[in-house]
């Protein structure tokens, strides 16, 4: 039976030094979710260790795990502890040489419900990703569960509007966006906040676009730069937190700070149906003009 108001919980923190660390907050942080009635918990991008893309080193292919694996064993446990949905982001290794972004839906099991391996892939300054991830190529499906179908995008994603796009055609119930985002700390404030306010808004026009909640979990805290960088006047990424739960008009049910938290909402399902009746973009899509939006520019 679909859930008409699904609880939920975002776990925003910052890196705690180790993946054993981090994920013993994880399990701390879902058991009280559990036990205020959250019934699907979303993880931010990458919550095993600290964001190693900020520069490139083969040392940090090491981290990465198979799928299932080592992380999938202790989050599916943690899942059936709890009877909660879990969505986790991880470093997958693939195959020797091959890696992804992967985010990994748990089952109140304790199975594996899907994944979805990150599709498009970052090279700006202090977020090097593409160095260690291979784009995704399982495209933009919605995961099945018992709390609905979890359209799973992930951080960069954020700013595409055709995933979004393609998760809701596809029959997404929401969306959601493991994230890793923050400010360079030499930027001034002025920058720093249109940086976070584009942030936002790209998740309000997905939510208005599709008629669909949005969330999206973050870190928190800042992390520097490795030596060689810091040498070069790189001086790390300050992670602006701000994870958010909104609802299928843009509007705000819950939004965190820039410190650790656990947020938790009540998601009304139904929304989104009475919503997309009284603004039907999906109807009024003119899929027959829309060819040239698979080419790369119109010059």
């Amino acid at each position: 039976m679909k859930l008409s108001t699904l609880p939920v919980a975002l776990v925003q923190d910052r890196h705690q030094g180790s993946t054993e660390a981090n994920l013993a907050l994880i399990e701390q942080r879902v058991g009280e979710a559990a036990a205020q009635g959250a019934r699907l918990v979303l993880l931010q991008e990458l919550h095993n260790g600290a964001y190693f893309c900020q520069h490139q080193d083969v040392c940090e292919f090491e981290q990465a795990e198979a799928i299932p694996g080592p992380s999938t064993e202790r989050l599916g446990a943690l899942a059936r502890k709890h009877g909660v949905v879990i969505v986790s982001s991880l470093f997958e290794r693939r195959g020797t040489g091959l890696y992804h972004n992967t985010a990994v839906v748990l089952e109140r099991d304790g199975s594996i419900a899907g994944k979805y391996r990150k599709m498009h892939i970052p090279d700006d300054p202090g977020f090097n990703e593409k160095f260690y991830f291979t784009p995704g190529d399982l495209g933009f499906h919605p995961i099945d569960t018992s709390v609905g179908r979890l359209g799973v995008l992930v951080c960069w994603d954020q700013w595409y509007p055709e995933a979004a796009r393609l998760m809701a055609l596809a029959g997404a119930d929401l969306l959601l966006y493991p994230t890793a985002i923050g400010w360079d700390p030499n930027d001034d404030q002025a920058e720093k906040d249109r940086q976070r306010e584009a942030w936002i808004l790209s998740h309000r026009g997905h939510a208005v676009a599709n008629g669909l909640p949005v969330l999206s979990c973050n870190r928190v805290g800042h992390e520097p730069s490795p030596a060689s960088l810091r040498n070069a006047g790189r001086a790390g990424i300050d992670f602006w937190g701000t994870s958010h739960v909104l609802g299928p008009q843009g509007e705000f049910l819950a939004k965190a700070g820039e410190q650790p938290e656990l947020l938790l909402a009540d998601v009304d399902l139904r929304r989104s149906e009475d919503v997309r009746r009284i603004w039907p973009f999906l109807r009024d899509r003119r899929i027959d003009a829309y060819g040239d939006l698979l080419r790369r520019y119109r010059d």
